[in-house]
């Protein structure tokens, strides 16, 4: 059946694109992985940046449908938005693709890995756009931009459970949802 094919192809080329990074990958290592002949890739895919960017658009799917679980109308904003955000980059985190992307971006600069690394926060950042304002519309919220709000809570939470662990040991959930609530609820002013 040839959506079982194509599937195949595509599991193929994730393990080799997380093994061997973008640049590296070929059609061939995908078509040896995934047992079929090359040719049968080329009939779902135009190249290797059109597999590997649908690839890339399934993992971003997936990342949104973790965001939207952890959104619990019995909740608040903070609790609801700290859920969503630690699975998401918990996820980002863990995923095997994106920790050889970020790993190749930095050591050969490959365009494509940056691309795919930036679409994975654009989608993120994305989400927290809408979920920002739809908790301002319903009086959650200070009135605030949420595009910015956005980008400066993201950048918060990726140095609470990216940077920090570079240099120390890692923080719990519940201690990046201490500090979160401590920075952005209720401030350090006196």
């Amino acid at each position: 059946m040839a959506v079982d094919r194509k599937e195949k192809v595509i599991r193929a080329a994730e393990k080799t694109f997380a093994s061997f990074g973008y640049k590296a990958t070929t059609m061939d290592l995908v078509a040896r992985l995934a047992d079929v002949g090359k040719g049968t890739i080329y009939t779902f895919f135009t190249n290797k940046e059109e597999l590997f960017y649908e690839i890339m658009n399934q993992f971003i799917q997936r990342i949104k449908k973790i965001a939207t679980n952890a959104i619990h109308d019995e909740d608040s904003f903070f609790v609801n938005l700290h859920r969503a955000l630690y699975s998401m980059l918990e996820l980002r985190k863990e995923h095997q693709l994106t920790i050889k992307l970020t790993q190749e971006f930095r050591e050969v600069g490959t365009a494509q890995a940056e691309k795919a690394l930036a679409d994975i926060e654009d989608a993120i950042l994305g989400f927290m756009e809408e979920f920002i304002s739809k908790a301002a519309a319903k009086g959650e919220l200070k009135a605030c931009d949420p595009k910015v709000t956005a980008f400066v809570i993201l950048r918060l939470y990726i140095s609470l459970v990216f940077d920090w662990e570079m240099h120390h040991s890692p923080l719990s959930s519940q201690e990046i949802a201490d500090l979160f609530e401590l920075y952005l609820v209720h401030g350090l002013k006196k």
